[in-house]
């Protein structure tokens, strides 16, 4: 199981998630170009003492990240977009121990090209009239039921 963000625009937000992952024992890879520098102070400063903990990738775009993946080479590991456009309910969704769970930009979500390559799209269950959760907030809710139906959480 992996996190990836596409284009994270908001420090905070990535770090709140690349501490999730640190303590869920979950790499995190992160595509640019960011909505702020990358550099250690960004994620130090957001992620707390965490850093250290973290497993984190770098890709410098979005055709990067498909090839270190692999993505759509046989075994490779499904891309699972979290969106508020996804048909499938995550609760819904049979995750795999190799997911990648892919998450969009804070203020604009994921664009075309990135949906058409997710293999699969899901969703929260949200009340009516209300438009999103926070990214990190989402990252952890599905995270959580990804983790749980794959047997993932760490045995510590």
């Amino acid at each position: 199981m992996r996190l990836a963000l596409f284009q994270p625009d908001i420090p905070p937000n990535t770090g709140t998630i690349v501490r999730l992952g640190a303590c869920l024992g979950v790499p995190v890879d992160i595509i640019e170009p960011c909505g702020f520098p990358f550099s250690e102070r960004s994620f130090r400063r957001a992620g707390m003492d965490y850093l250290d903990l973290a497993q984190i990738t770098r890709h410098l775009d979005w055709p990067q990240f498909l090839d270190a993946i692999g993505h759509r080479r046989p075994g490779a590991s499904r891309l699972v977009l979290l969106t508020t456009k996804g048909s499938t309910p995550h609760t819904e969704f049979a995750f795999r121990p190799d997911d990648i769970l892919l998450l969009g930009q804070e203020g604009s979500g994921a664009p075309a090209y990135v949906h058409q390559a997710a293999d699969a799209r899901v969703r929260i269950p949200l009340a009516a009239g209300v438009r999103s959760l926070n990214i990190a907030v989402a990252a952890g809710i599905v995270l959580g039921e990804a983790l749980r139906q794959t047997d993932g959480f760490p045995k510590g």
